[in-house]
């Protein structure tokens, strides 16, 4: 019986533990909505650079700012980051093989701010850093220092050895994936395991304590000035990563299709959705009167039968007369002699040739 018994539970461990799918969906949830949130700030800046440029300045850090509150109020309320929490999943310590906590009830204290920490903070410097390496390198050709400076050696060996360090970093995940796979590991991420949490969907039990817990049970009355002010910070920091996740729940999509729509795979497809349709020819409204305007010489105006002079184009239609035949015709009928198009006086064209 004893046999029996840890057989389900391992059953039920396996049962709960989040396919590679779900895990690697949520990882890319949060790296697609940056991106789009990126080119949403850049448009509102280029359109009104004074009143939204400190916005595309100083990007990063209002994005980790609000990234940490929306982080910070989802494993505070259900164990999980945003994305997590997003595809039904929590966090829970690791080496936990008894009962295991309600999402509602947090992480342990030293869990949650390592795992604030690396879902917020490595991120931010890891953008940093790949901007830096960018701006070295564009910069590596016009730098003033001479080539046998200290500084010039450091940043190009510097420069030299961050594909290595990137692809290392890169291979590390790629590895942990693999095991994870295999089953060999418990956590997909190496984050997760500095973290000291792993992965598992959410149970019925979870979905009744969130809830429950959502529903907003009334507090205790606060007896110090202390404690009223530090519940009010509380509720208002909270309703703060509440808005903004109720914001990203419900713009994620759009976020995600505002990348895809912008990305420079998908540009030529959309020139060619957005391309304008090439204009019909000119159509004769009467094809005999039309065709016995039009000289064979192609230097005689089609209305004074000379060679033209001060050769004026029609923008309506493209034909070429005499300036002072076209200013009266269209001044006496308002369209073009030939197509009948409608025409103003502001429609002629003066043309120029080599000659002139």
């Amino acid at each position: 019986m004893a046999e029996l018994g840890a057989h389900l539970t391992a059953a039920s461990a396996g049962d709960d533990r989040p396919s590679i799918f779900e895990a690697v969906a949520q990882d890319s949830l949060m790296a697609a909505v940056k991106p789009a949130l990126q080119h949403l700030v850049k448009v509102l800046a280029e359109s009104n650079p004074g009143r939204y440029g400190f916005l595309w300045r100083w990007f990063d850090e209002t994005y980790v700012l609000l990234d940490l509150l929306l982080q910070q109020h989802y494993l505070a309320r259900c164990s999980a980051s945003f994305s997590e929490n997003f595809y039904s999943l929590k966090r829970i310590p690791m080496g936990d093989c008894g009962r295991r906590p309600l999402a509602a009830a947090g992480l342990p204290k030293r869990q949650h701010w390592k795992s604030l920490l690396l879902l917020v903070l490595v991120p931010y410097l890891k953008g940093k850093l790949e901007k830096l390496v960018t701006s070295l390198r564009e910069e590596d050709e016009y730098s003033i220092h001479p080539p046998s400076s200290s500084w010039k050696r450091f940043y190009r060996a510097f420069l030299a050895a961050y594909p290595f360090v990137n692809m290392t970093w890169e291979g590390w995940f790629l590895i942990q994936q693999l095991c994870y796979i295999l089953g060999k590991a418990q956590h997909h991420s190496p984050m997760l395991r500095l973290a000291g949490v792993r992965l598992v969907r959410l149970t019925a039990e979870d979905m009744q304590a969130l809830e429950k817990k959502l529903a907003g049970a009334p507090s205790s009355q606060t007896h110090s000035i202390k404690t009223q002010v530090q519940s009010a910070v509380r509720k208002a920091l909270g309703g703060i990563a509440f808005s903004l996740s109720t914001g990203l729940s419900v713009s994620v999509f759009f976020l995600q299709f505002l990348d895809w729509w912008y990305s420079s795979e998908n540009q030529e497809t959309i020139k060619s959705l957005t391309a304008l349709p090439t204009p019909p020819p000119p159509v004769h409204l009467d094809h005999g009167a039309s065709s016995a305007l039009l000289p064979k010489l192609k230097t005689v105006c089609p209305l004074c039968r000379k060679i033209r002079v001060n050769a004026t184009a029609l923008s309506t239609s493209g034909f070429v007369f005499c300036y002072r035949c076209a200013y009266s015709y269209v001044k006496t009928h308002q369209r073009c002699p030939i197509t009948g198009y409608a025409t103003e006086l502001q429609h002629l064209v003066k043309l120029y040739s080599p000659e002139s």
